[in-house]
């Protein structure tokens, strides 16, 4: 196993689903063992979380949590955030979570991958990580999204996907 930047890094998880906090956690332990990992249920819970410990690396979800709003306080407090969503993964929601300052806008779907994700956020300043992720999911986006939603984000991600 090849040693990861999220070993002894502390993580909180945010998601109103216990299977997804579960999922992640036994994914991102297969490969960094060292990671703690903090979940939360809900909006409270990691608001008090947030305020208790010193986090690396904050993994939310945008329904259910208050995702954004947490994005917002985390953000504030100098975290690095990344989103982790099913139900509001649309173009809107993505242009939101870039304008907010979160480092990824990951698909519930790519949860087995996302290891090299997080460690993109932790080691890539803010704009060499989205052209990182746009150049690993724009095809996935092109496929779920309709056929304009670049437009719609006002940004030209095809060109960060080069």
């Amino acid at each position: 196993m090849k040693e990861t930047i999220l070993n002894d890094k502390r993580l909180l998880a945010v998601d109103d689903e216990p299977d997804v906090l579960d999922s992640l956690e036994e994914i991102v332990k297969a490969e960094a063992p060292r990671c703690t990992i903090y979940k939360a249920r809900s909006y409270e819970e990691a608001m008090r979380l947030l305020g208790e410990v010193d986090f690396d690396l904050v993994v939310l979800d945008i329904m259910g949590v208050r995702g954004f709003e947490l994005l917002e306080e985390a953000v504030q407090r100098g975290l690095r955030v990344a989103m982790l969503t099913a139900h509001a993964l649309t173009p809107e929601a993505l242009k939101r979570s870039y304008d907010l300052r979160a480092r990824a806008f990951l698909p519930k779907e790519k949860l087995a991958d996302i290891v090299p994700f997080l460690e993109d956020v932790l080691t890539c300043d803010y704009e060499t990580g989205w052209k990182r992720l746009m150049r690993k999911l724009h095809a996935f986006f092109n496929e779920r999204f309709v056929s304009d939603w670049e437009k719609k984000t006002g940004l030209d991600w095809k060109e960060w996907a080069k």
